[in-house]
């Protein structure tokens, strides 16, 4: 047997072997500043198949009408035609109410979920992979009865309760929902190939990362609704805001690149989106925060059987009076400025979803890079698939659940009223008198009396 030499620990194997990645890292690297090698033409990940990108869907009706334009500026009108659309259509469901707008939230979940899905059973089609598609649907099935089993329990408590097999299935409903997993895990379990075990666990879970991203991140913006349609509304449209001006700016100003996985972000236009959104971000908050439809929390009505959003507004939607700091009074002349304090918070909103709402669309970009397409798909010209559209909302969505938790969300007696109410006569008796001996104790009970 060779003896092998040592090398302050390293064997010389080892150290040629080092020595020649070293050699080809010093290569590339050159290649790249000599700009002779492009993301798209390095090595491709080994074991990874290509994905065929989706072909342009563009209207025809467009495509004879800015046939004479460039394909800069033909991008440019189709999106902004598209942008325009959609735009309206949010202005659309949100009239409708917030039924409506949950049951957008749920076709956007389903769908994402779907263009996510798609990409892994294109990657790994030619392998056969027995029940993947059914048992990703089964999982996304799974997790939708958990989470929207328990927002019905906790804001249709009322309703749960009068209805007897409402409320056997909110009694059991964690144990429902674990007993459905479990019968899919014993499913993927069984569907397990020999020579394919790798491909199947990748895929397995490919679909739980695709289930936590999409469908956790949904049920927090439907949480947020409930807040109030405004803790809804002013942080999708910031960032939608700041999608469309960074584009703007970097459309027309941009020089300077951002990051090397989104090559067309510029510096310009995320520094031009982050003030244009600050500042529409305080304008928005200011006109919603006048109307109760936007700002009173969304409430299931027992006796109409029907949401209502009619409510004293809170002092987060009452205007008040605030001093401005020196410097700005020079610079405006005014010494104070009358603002509702969500408007403060709106500042925060507007922030997050100008600097870190992008990395959102940065992830994305990295994902379609690493399997080599352009889109998600093709179900909007000009701007992909709807995955395209919501990446950076479920960070925004994420946070504002988050920051509504944090320093907005207090105590609220009404679900604690309903809490107790579901208690057996003896435990609400003894909820009774404790708080009433306390009450007594602290000398609030008999003021309370005496006052009556």
């Amino acid at each position: 047997m060779t003896e092998l030499r040592h090398r302050g620990g390293i064997t010389e194997p080892d150290l040629q072997q080092q020595q020649s990645e070293d050699k080809g890292s010093e290569a590339e690297d050159r290649m790249e500043k000599d700009g002779g090698v492009s993301d798209s033409d390095s090595k491709p990940d080994s074991g990874v198949p290509d994905v065929t990108a989706p072909s342009d869907d563009t209207p025809e009706v467009l495509n004879k009408a800015l046939s004479g334009l460039s394909s800069r500026w033909k991008n440019w009108w189709v999106r902004g035609i598209l942008t325009l659309a959609m735009i309206s259509f949010f202005f659309f469901i949100i009239y409708l109410g917030p039924m409506v707008l949950m049951m957008i939230v749920l076709v956007v979940q389903i769908k994402c979920f779907h263009e996510i899905i798609t990409i892994g059973y294109s990657v790994y089609h030619s392998y056969d992979l027995p029940w993947f598609r059914t048992l990703s649907w089964y999982f996304l099935l799974c997790v939708n009865y958990f989470f929207y089993g328990e927002t019905v329990t906790d804001y249709f408590f009322t309703l749960v309760q009068r209805e007897e097999p409402l409320r056997i299935l909110s009694k059991y409903h964690r144990f429902i929902s674990f007993a459905l997993y479990l019968s899919g895990f014993c499913m993927f379990v069984l569907s397990l190939v020999k020579k394919h075990y790798r491909l199947q666990f990748y895929m397995f879970g490919w679909t739980h990362v695709t289930l936590l991203i999409v469908v956790t991140q949904s049920h927090l913006i439907i949480h947020n609704l409930f807040e109030g349609m405004i803790w809804f509304i002013v942080p999708i449209s910031c960032v939608i805001c700041n999608d469309i001006m960074a584009y703007m700016f970097g459309f027309f100003f941009g020089r300077t690149p951002l990051i090397k996985l989104s090559p067309k972000k510029t510096w310009e236009g995320f520094i031009g989106g982050f003030f244009s959104t600050i500042v529409f971000g305080i304008l928005l908050s200011y006109v919603m925060a006048g109307y109760r439809y936007f700002v009173c929390p969304v409430e299931f009505n027992n006796d109409s059987n029907s949401f209502t959003v009619d409510c004293k507004p809170s002092e987060l939607f009452q205007l008040q009076d605030y001093i401005l700091p020196t410097v700005l009074q020079s610079v405006t002349g005014w010494s104070t400025v009358r603002l509702y304090p969500f408007q403060i918070h709106s500042i925060a909103l507007s922030s997050f979803a100008s600097i870190m709402g992008p990395f959102g669309g940065f992830f994305a970009s990295g994902f379609k890079r690493a399997f080599k397409i352009k889109d998600f798909a093709n179900t909007i010209p000009g701007h992909g698939g709807i995955m395209d559209r919501f990446d950076c909302q479920y960070l925004m969505a994420t946070f504002v659940n988050v920051y509504i938790a944090s320093f907005i969300r207090g105590p609220n007696p009404t679900k604690v009223i309903q809490q107790l109410l579901a208690l057996r006569p003896d435990q609400q008796l003894y909820i009774y008198n404790s708080l009433k001996a306390h009450l007594t104790e602290r000398g609030l009970l008999g003021a309370l009396e005496e006052a009556a």
